[in-house]
């Protein structure tokens, strides 16, 4: 049974999304996914596709008894809850909020309180003290002493600890709209996922519509046979292609329960839970679009730059003079009960001087990360300009492949319908029945397939448009 390929999730920091089944080799041209790489039969790609994380989840929720419909917007909300790669990028996102927390308590004054207890005995020879016309003794004895101290420490001024604070900032927001672009990954890989499962279903039910006719076939020429009013080639023919039939009947379930379970492994429902698509999801047109929206991960490809700048600035910055305060107030004394008052106060101003080329350095590997992170953001900024005309060309050629297909597919019946009564007439024989009956599965089949092609068009162009959390349902009216 020829089954649709369907796009892998490869991103490179979360950029596009597919998943992979087996080829389906069928005439239609299938959407072109967003990665170059999708589709791929090289064995070392499709290993790289089996451990990307968007096609694993953590699996949650209660099994449920019988069976349940699930509908394409409970797909997603699954996958937005489970998905493995969602989850890996909001820690990664917890991560990067950590190093700008790290940054800016390093701009805070650092308070902190010491108790000490301490017994000496100090050498005087050691020391060498020495009081004319006086010998002291070798050591000053057995003595304690005991403090108590709050402490603070705070950097007054320094320009490179500001400008690092900017771009862990920078960096944070960043990987928030990161974040918010794997939600459009995960919705992006659910959907296809779906509609995978939508079009097996219809391959499903239309292998089993070709069983049951060719059933009544094959009781027909078997009776024919025995009325002596049809040879017995006929009725072998009719054998031969009921067993046909059943096998892909056999095939069509098989590939049906492959395709839930890919989707239950990206949505996180339990393996074991029986359930079915809530919709047949016929064609529907694309609404007018709204592409007001910037993709997250190119927003998010821009504030990185942004980062990459202050990252250059905070390592020339540290050039610069830097101001500390250092003070600390509290208590002393041999005891408790003879305890004074005891504080210090200082301020510092550092210039570096010497640093045996770190600062350079340092500004150096900054830039390059700079001019790395800039090239990154005009190349996708031409990535996402190929990504929408790519997939409004692929949504255009899908919508009207569906409406040849559906007239195909009502020519194939009609032409059928006429063989079935020229042969019951005589007029044809049993080989031009057959030819009929198997050019209304091939029509049935061209248009399950050119129906999920222009499904997962919508979907590449909700995703290429950005924000596909709120249009895919748009889309799919739901």
């Amino acid at each position: 049974m020829l089954r649709i390929a369907f796009l892998t999730l490869v991103f490179s920091g979360v950029m596009a999304a597919q998943t992979s089944l087996d080829p389906l080799n069928y005439s239609l041209a299938t959407p072109r996914p967003i990665n170059p790489a999708a589709g791929s039969t090289n064995p070392s790609a499709l290993a790289t596709q089996s451990l990307n994380p968007y096609l694993g989840s953590v699996p949650g929720g209660k099994l449920v008894d019988g069976e349940i419909k699930l509908t394409l917007q409970d797909a997603i909300q699954r996958g937005l809850n489970y998905n493995l790669g969602l989850i890996d990028s909001q820690q990664a996102e917890a991560g990067v909020r950590a190093e700008r927390e790290h940054a800016f308590a390093a701009l805070l004054p650092q308070i902190s309180a010491r108790a000490e207890q301490s017994f000496q005995q100090v050498s005087i020879a050691e020391l060498g003290i020495k009081l004319p016309g006086i010998r002291l003794p070798g050591t000053t004895g057995g003595f304690g002493y005991s403090e108590g101290r709050v402490g603070m420490q705070f950097a007054a001024f320094d320009a490179s600890l500001t400008d690092r604070y900017r771009a862990r900032r920078a960096a944070e927001a960043a990987s928030a709209l990161s974040t918010r672009d794997s939600r459009d990954v995960v919705v992006y890989a659910v959907g296809t996922a779906y509609f995978q499962v939508v079009a097996s279903a219809a391959r499903l039910a239309t292998a089993q519509a070709a069983l049951a006719s060719a059933q009544e076939l094959a009781t027909q020429t078997a009776n024919e046979l025995k009325a002596e009013v049809a040879p017995e080639i006929d009725s072998l023919r009719a054998t031969v292609e009921l067993h046909a039939a059943e096998q892909r009947v056999t095939d069509a379930a098989n590939d049906l329960e492959k395709d839930k379970l890919t989707l239950d492994r990206i949505t996180g429902i339990p393996l074991e839970q029986k359930w079915s698509p809530a919709h047949e999801y016929g064609y529907m047109p694309l609404p007018g679009e709204n592409p007001g929206q910037t993709r997250f991960d190119l927003s998010s490809a821009k504030e990185s730059v942004t980062a990459a700048v202050l990252d250059v600035k905070a390592a020339g910055a540290q050039r610069l003079p830097s101001v500390s305060l250092d003070a600390n107030y509290g208590t002393g004394g041999m005891n408790p009960g003879n305890y004074n008052q005891v504080y210090a106060v200082g301020a510092a101003v550092s210039v570096p001087l010497f640093t045996g080329g770190r600062i350079r350095s340092d500004v150096r590997e900054a830039e390059a990360h700079l001019a790395q992170k800039q090239a990154e953001y005009r190349d996708l900024e031409g990535r996402v300009a190929y990504d929408v005309r790519v997939a409004r060309l692929d949504a255009q050629a899908s919508a009207s492949a569906v409406k040849v297909a559906e007239g195909n597919k009502a020519l194939a019946q009609r032409a059928y319908e006429q063989s079935q009564d020229r042969y019951q007439n005589g007029v044809a024989n049993y080989l031009e029945l057959v030819e009929a009956r198997e050019a209304v599965v091939a029509a049935d089949e061209n248009y399950i397939a050119s129906l999920f092609s222009f499904n997962v068009a919508k979907i590449s162009l909700a995703r290429a448009l950005g924000a596909a959390e709120t249009r895919l349902p748009l889309l799919f009216g739901e």
